[in-house]
């Protein structure tokens, strides 16, 4: 099991895995500098599309030489999501990367079934992010993609987020569902859609996992804050996988472990038939190389 990005890391350099990466809309600094990175610690092989003027310049500015990268000049950040994942479709590399791009135009070609086939029919596409807490790995989700899922739609969020647990070595992981409140209250859905989670999940339902809610954050993190309120729960003050009521409280949580916490973190998409890298474009160049390295976790 993985207890930090750096684990992570040596896993891969240990294997020498080199997956080819693709980036759509190279030409930003910060996400620049963390597919450099990458192929200085040699876990990937790069290609870059975007701005291939722009591209250079800030190659020369890390200290690279553009000739030993492959620059695909384009102009269009919706043609650069295209073409990165027409590459991964065609086997020509490995992992589409989300650039310097609306999330809108790089998730529009995610999306298209037709043309490339990442989101089998029937699935539930879905974001975690992973951090480091308390000397391990943690997944919160959904942070960026389903804006309101209903009981069906955060079961899916469950089996994907268990699947990325088990990539990350994490055996049936402890799963506590995100509510205001640690009571059902028929006024919140949230916690009405956790006990259904809950009692779903006791009942076979929905396996490999460990489920339990509704648990408000402080007793779904403090065994102490679970203990003063009356809760007994196999899950209350060690979960593995944080499930999000919506992505309004989802964003909200992770901006705050990186401008508050200064947490490190790695974000990914969920449910695809290929590893994804889709980061915000504020995250640091150390959490998109830290998402670099999941990716390719996932992919293994």
């Amino acid at each position: 099991m993985f207890h930090n990005f750096q684990e992570m890391e040596d896993y891969i350099r240990s294997r020498t895995i080199r997956k080819r990466l693709v980036l759509a809309n190279a030409h930003d600094d910060d996400v620049l500098e963390a597919v450099v990175t990458a192929r200085r610690k040699g876990v990937i092989e790069p290609i870059l599309i975007g701005l291939e003027d722009r591209i250079r310049e800030l190659l020369a500015g890390m200290g690279e030489k553009a000739e030993d990268y492959h620059i695909i000049p384009c102009g269009d950040e919706r043609e650069a999501a295209r073409m990165a994942c027409r590459m991964v479709k065609d086997k020509e590399a490995d992992i589409p990367m989300k650039g310097l791009m609306q999330t809108a135009s790089f998730m529009r070609a995610i999306l298209d079934k037709e043309a490339y086939g990442f989101v089998p029919e029937g699935g539930q596409l879905s974001q975690a992010t992973v951090m480091e807490y308390q000397g391990r790995l943690m997944i919160a989700t959904d942070c960026a993609v389903n804006v309101a899922p209903d009981y069906s739609e955060k079961v899916k969020i469950i089996n994907n987020a268990v699947k990325l647990a088990g990539k990350l070595g994490i055996q049936c992981p402890k799963v506590a569902v995100i509510t205001p409140v640690e009571v059902v209250n028929p006024k919140m859905q949230s916690t009405i859609d956790a006990a259904m989670l809950s009692m779903a999940a006791r009942r076979g339902q929905i396996k490999n996992c460990l489920v339990d809610g509704p648990l408000a954050l402080d007793n779904a993190l403090s065994a102490d804050a679970a203990r003063h309120k009356g809760i007994t729960s196999q899950v209350a003050g060690q979960p593995d996988i944080l499930l999000m009521p919506d992505l309004c409280a989802g964003n909200i949580f992770t901006k705050s472990l990186t401008y508050f916490a200064h947490m490190v973190s790695s974000g990914t998409l969920n449910g695809t038939t290929v590893p994804v890298v889709m980061t915000s474009r504020t995250d640091t160049p150390e959490d998109k190389y830290d998402s670099i390295l999941t990716a390719i976790v996932q992919g293994l």
